[in-house]
C-alpha cells in the first residue's frame, strides 16, 4: 500500500522556512559509514547542496552509535559536528547528557507530517529511519531458509557464526529476541537469555564482524549471523541471492534511527535546514527506495515492492520494546555481554 504524495505546494512550503539564497558555510553530518554513507550521501546529502548551493554537507564516518558519542563527548566544549544521526538509544543518552539541542516545527516544518512512532522524546531530534533486526545467511551453506532464531545455535555452525555484541543495540536486541524465544519476560529479568547467549559463546566466530556481518556472509567465513534488515536487503540483491535474509518467528525489535541537531553547532541555520529536507517526503522516499530503510514521514511515496521489504512489510511480527527504558538498562547489559556471554567464548 502506497502512501499518499505531497503535492508540490507542500513540498514547497516544507522547505520554504529556509531561503536558499540566506543559508552559506558548511555543517558537518556524522553518521553511519560503508554503504549506509554511499546511498545517504547519494539520496539526501547531494539533493540538498543542490537545494541548497551556498552549504557543504562534510561527511563524517562513523562504524557505530557508540563511536559517534564518544566523539560527542570529547568535543562537548568545542562541537565540530552540526548534526549527527544515530540510533535511539544513544539519542536519549545525548538528550540526557545536554548534547543535543531541541528543535520546534517552527524550525523544522516537516517535524509536522512525521507518523507518531517518529517522536522520541518530545522537543528532541525524531525519528529519521526504521530497520529491524534479522538473522542473515549464506544460502550456500544453509540451503533452507531457517524460520526460528534457534538455528544460531544449531551444532552443525559452530564456528560459523557472526554475532554482533553490545554496546551495539544488536546485541541488546539479541537480547530481547532469545528472551522471547525462551519465553522470559526481559522487563523482568534477562538471565535466562544471558545464559542462553552464553551457551552460544563458543560457537561463535567474532562478536566483532570486520569489516562488516554482511560481507562475512556473502564470501561464507560466517554462515550466519546477526544484522539489520534495511541493508541485509540491499546486500541480498548486490550478491545475486548468496546472502539470504530471514526473520525469525520469534519476533524482531523495531530500530529506530535518529537526526539530531548538535548543542552548539557552529552553523545552527544551515543543520536544521539539512534535518528538515531529511525528513521531507522526496528525500526519505529516494532513501527508503534505495536502502529498504522505512520512512518517517506519512506523506513519503514508496513503491509496494520497496515498502513490502523494509520493517513496515511486518509490523505485526515486532516484540514491544521501550527503547527509553532499554537505555536505562545499557549499561547492565553491557556488563552482562562482557562478563557472561563474551568471556564463555574462552
Amino acid at each position: 500500500m502506497k502512501t499518499s504524495l505531497a503535492s508540490l505546494a507542500a513540498m514547497l512550503a516544507a522547505t520554504g522556512a529556509f531561503a536558499q539564497s540566506e543559508l552559506s558555510g558548511e555543517i558537518t553530518l556524522t553518521a553511519y559509514s560503508g554503504i549506509f554513507q554511499d546511498k545517504y550521501t547519494e539520496t539526501v546529502v547531494r539533493p540538498f547542496e543542490e537545494k541548497f548551493p551556498g552549504v557543504k554537507v562534510n561527511y563524517y564516518a562513523e562504524a557505530g552509535s557508540a563511536g559517534m558519542l564518544g566523539q560527542l563527548r570529547s568535543q562537548a566544549g568545542d562541537p565540530q559536528m552540526d548534526v549527527v544521526l544515530f540510533d535511539v538509544s544513544t539519542a536519549l543518552i545525548g538528550n540526557r547528557e545536554g548534547l543535543l539541542s531541541e528543535i520546534s516545527a517552527e524550525d523544522v516544518p516537516n517535524l509536522a507530517d512525521l507518523v507518531p512512532q517518529a517522536t522520541v522524546q518530545e522537543g528532541f531530534g525524531p525519528a529519521v529511519t526504521f530497520d529491524n533486526l534479522v538473522v542473515i545467511y549464506n544460502t550456500t551453506a544453509v540451503p533452507e531458509k531457517p524460520d526460528s532464531l534457534s538455528v544460531l545455535w544449531d551444532p552443525q555452525y559452530a564456528g560459523k557464526l557472526a554475532v554482533t555484541s553490545m554496546p551495539s543495540i544488536l546485541g541488546s536486541g539479541l537480547m530481547v529476541m532469545t528472551s522471547a524465544m525462551l519465553g522470559e519476560d526481559y522487563t523482568q529479568s534477562v538471565e535466562q537469555s544471558t545464559d542462553k547467549l552464553a551457551e552460544l559463546a563458543p560457537a561463535v566466530q567474532t562478536f566483532d564482524p570486520k569489516p562488516d556481518s554482511y560481507t562475512l556472509v556473502i564470501n561464507n567465513t560466517a554462515s550466519l549471523a546477526t544484522g539489520w534488515n534495511a541493508r541485509a536487503q540491499y546486500y541480498a540483491d548486490q550478491s545475486g541471492g548468496a546472502l539470504g535474509v530471514s526473520l525469525p518467528k520469534e519476533g524482531s525489535i523495531l530500530q529506530i534511527n535518529t537526526i539530531n541537531l548538535v548543542k552548539g553547532a557552529r552553523n545552527e541555520a544551515a543543520a536544521k535546514a539539512f534535518i528538515n529536507y531529511a525528513l521531507s517526503p522526496e528525500a526519505q522516499a529516494a532513501f527508503t527506495e534505495a536502502m529498504f530503510y522505512a520512512p518517517v514521514n506519512a506523506k513519503a511515496e514508496i513503491s509496494d515492492e520497496a515498502n513490502a521489504r523494509t520493517v513496515f512489510g511486518s509490523l505485526d511480527q515486532m516484540l514491544p520494546l521501550d527503547w527509553g527504558w532499554a537505555a536505562t538498562k545499557s549499561d547492565q547489559w553491557n556488563q552482562m555481554w562482557k562478563r557472561k556471554i563474551i568471556s564463555a567464548s574462552n
